[in-house]
Formats: C-alpha cells, sequence, structure tokens
C-alpha cells in the first residue's frame, strides 16, 4: 500500500509537534505498517541541500526523483521509500527539516 500524505508546513512552524501527532494519528490509522510512503519536499537548488536531503534517505532502498523549477531556483524532490511505521515518518520529516529552506508538502 502505498501512503501520501499532503503535509503543507514550513518544518520549523511553532505548531510543528501538534502537527506530527495529528500526522501520527493519520498514518496509524491509515495503513498497515510498513508501508511505502511518499515523500515531498521543495529545496533551494544548491548541489549540498539537495545531496543532504538524499543523505538522509540512503540504505532504505528509497526511490528519489528531482526536478529543478523552470528558472532552476528550485529543486522538487520526491521520495517514494518503505517505512516501518509513523513514528518512522514523522523522524524522516524532522531529519530533514534541518536542511536550511526545505518545504515539505
Amino acid at each position: 500500500m502505498i501512503i501520501f500524505a499532503q503535509v503543507i508546513a514550513i518544518m520549523n512552524d511553532p505548531k510543528s509537534e501538534e502537527f506530527y501527532k495529528k500526522l501520527k494519528l493519520q498514518l496509524a490509522d491509515t495503513s498497515l505498517w510498513p508501508a511505502k510512503y511518499l515523500y515531498k519536499f521543495i529545496v533551494p537548488s544548491e548541489r549540498d541541500k539537495i545531496l543532504k536531503i538524499e543523505g538522509l534517505f540512503d540504505n532504505l532502498g528509497a526511490v528519489i526523483n528531482k526536478k529543478e523549477s523552470s528558472k532552476g531556483k528550485y529543486t522538487s524532490i520526491s521520495i517514494m521509500v518503505k517505512m516501518r511505521n509513523p513514528e518512522a515518518v514523522v523522524e524522516k520529516y524532522l531529519e530533514v527539516s534541518k536542511v536550511e529552506g526545505v518545504i515539505s508538502l
């Protein structure tokens, strides 16, 4: 089963703790775990930032697709990966949030 949660929040939002609690509950109610999960991020088109995000999903069997914006200022990154549970999904969001300028969708 493939899960996609549309997360419209900048990760450093002070409300994010409450958001992540709700996300965990929603994920727990919508799927059997482990399950495939689709992450979507928008990041400034800076090589080090893109590599940092990709590195967070190393050794997980993730399928990563990137697409640069028409003006090349931003890159969208889609990552499909099998996650063991809702807590692991949120943990990855929190790790990615440490990359400056990233927006999660």
